[in-house]
């Protein structure tokens, strides 16, 4: 049978009028500030004016770590929530929007798929309503303003070999990993190393995703180190008088995206940050937002629960407030063949032993997430090569974990074929089993932090650091920093640093190769491994077959 392509489908789609998916939330024509036809911003106006509604459920969508296989986390975020509208419920989905350089690299889109997709399609994967743009240009505008304060007379006193402001451009371009700035002569400054990283790993971009109003986030703005003096007093943003104008250049941003789902139903598509080297989530005024109007809301965390779900957990909801009410973590039968051996090339054939052998680190990430006071529902995304003694392989391993597994068709069959998901996930939510708390307490020091996600999340023995880290930490607390949480930086395809070692490993330590003070954003991030935070484009990047068709319609984007 011939399955139509995710952008086909996209194109097909009978979008309604951005002011109708309003209507569905009660979002009166005069909050919405539309783009277009069929995607619009929400005014901060209305925003303020339903904080004092009810809140309803939080259904936080998680994933096994990932593989060429394939696990579907959005694709299974979107069929869900139109699930729990199929079935009664009044649901919206809350997701992340994509970077320009993953999509012209080897990622490709990020909507979903299938039938459960959230449309315009190709506008959310490129440009959209501009918001990474106004993100590039607030750090941008900031990173200009360093550089010529430190022209004009450098009245801060500002060290100019600890200047730890980095530039950003929205592109994966490792050229830029580092660079000299201001060759050239006395006119252009004073020449200094520093570098890039891409536009989600921004600091403005957390910032963004965590402020809860513009006030918020001007004041955390302000708060961003960007240097160091020669008697290492940090630089702050505010000292160079630059967070009132980024404000200005964030203003339209800070307002969540409004589009929907193939089924026309309503989802807030707002901020990016990666979950690899940052928090991962979606934007904290989407997510509260959809709270006080919808009775569910769906959201995801960015690739595995290992990164996207426990900062979810110890970074999102400890700064807004929030606490999940069930977690569905994502798993797909190809994924468990991969992590029990079994080569991409010969996943299409029946392999029930290499299943069960994948199904390790499956089990890993339901105890992960159940030590945080967690129900946890298991959703097996479909693919129409999986067969029943597969499925029901995974199925039984799941119930010895404890929790349930349920198959959801929803790529192939939309809310239909996610029903079943959907129905249990609401009987969950409304339980009210969940116990939700963070796994570590504020008062506990930066490095026991460190250790304890390293040991509790990733079941490594130790963390590796030398004593220039463990020194900056220290550093950090008596400066008044020992409260905020660990953002750790690692490879999303293992539990280990190691991204080859699959399922779920142990005799592993975690080396941290660097941390870094992200005062504003109020986290620690910690690098392990070789991670990067500005990606590379691979040997034949996606950007080679992107074009436009000779009816103007986007080839090759996804």
């Amino acid at each position: 049978m011939a399955y139509k392509s995710d952008i086909e489908i996209a194109r097909a789609a009978q979008k309604k009028p951005i002011q109708e998916i309003g209507d569905k939330l009660g979002i009166p024509n005069e909050h919405l500030l539309p783009y277009g036809h069929d995607k619009a911003k929400v005014s901060q106006s209305y925003i303020d004016s339903v904080q004092g509604n009810k809140s309803g459920k939080l259904i936080l969508v998680t994933a096994i770590n990932p593989t060429p296989a394939g696990e579907g986390k959005t694709t299974t975020t979107v069929g869900l929530g139109d699930g729990l509208n199929a079935i009664g419920k009044k649901a919206m989905v809350c997701i992340r929007e994509a970077s320009l350089g993953p999509n012209f690299g080897m990622k490709g889109g990020a909507a979903g798929g299938g039938y459960a997709q959230v449309v315009p399609m190709e506008d959310m994967n490129l440009h959209f309503t501009g918001d990474f743009h106004a993100i590039t240009s607030a750090h941008s505008l900031l990173s200009a303003m360093i550089d010529n304060h430190i022209y004009w007379g450098n009245e801060l006193d500002i060290d100019i070999r600890r200047v730890v402001w980095r530039r950003v451009v929205d592109m994966n371009d490792r050229a830029l990993r580092q660079i000299t700035a201001s060759l050239g002569g006395v006119s252009n400054g004073f020449p200094r190393e520093t570098g890039f990283d891409i536009t989600v790993a921004s600091e403005v971009m957390a910032i963004l995703c965590l402020a809860k109003n513009l006030k918020d986030l001007e004041e955390r703005l302000g708060s961003m180190i960007v240097a160091y003096r020669r008697d290492r007093s940090p630089v702050f943003c505010r000292d160079i008088e630059a967070e009132g104008a980024m404000t200005v250049l964030l203003k339209d941003a800070m307002q969540p995206n409004l589009v929907q789902t193939l089924e026309n139903n309503p989802a807030f598509v707002h901020g990016g940050p990666f979950a690899n080297i940052a928090h991962g989530c979606n934007s904290v005024t989407a997510t509260t937002t959809a709270l006080k109007i919808a009775d569910f809301v769906v959201t995801e965390a960015g690739f595995g629960a290992d990164l996207g779900a426990e900062k979810f957990m110890n970074i999102k909801c400890r700064k807004a407030g929030l606490a999940p009410d069930c977690v569905v973590l994502v798993a797909t039968v190809r994924a468990m063949k991969m992590n029990g051996g079994v080569a991409k090339a010969d996943l299409g054939a029946e392999n029930v032993d290499a299943v069960k052998s994948g199904c390790a680190n499956l089990g890993r990430h339901i105890g992960n997430l159940k030590s945080f006071g967690v129900p946890v529902i298991v959703a097996i995304n479909h693919f129409v090569n999986d067969t029943d003694a597969e499925v029901q392989a995974v199925k039984d391993y799941v119930s010895g974990q404890g929790s349930e597994a349920i198959l959801s068709r929803h790529w192939e069959l939309g809310s239909e074929g996610s029903a079943e998901l959907a129905t249990r996930v609401a009987e969950v939510a409304e339980s009210g089993v969940s116990d939700f708390k963070p796994i570590y307490p504020d008062e506990m020091s930066l490095f026991e932090k460190i250790e304890t996600i390293a040991k509790n999340i990733y079941h490594a023995d130790g963390v590796v650091a030398d004593s220039k880290i463990r020194d900056q930490l220290k550093q950090w607390e008596e400066a008044g920093y020992g409260n905020l949480p660990i953002c750790m930086a690692k490879t999303q395809y293992s539990f280990t640093t190691d991204p080859s070692r699959r399922g779920a490993p142990t005799g592993h330590s975690v080396p941290v190769r660097e941390v870094r003070l992200s005062a504003g954003a109020g986290f620690v991030v910690v690098v392990c491994g070789e991670i990067m935070t500005m990606p590379g484009l691979p040997r034949v990047p996606a950007a080679t077959s992107i074009r436009l068709n000779d009816g103007g319609e986007i080839e090759g984007l996804f």
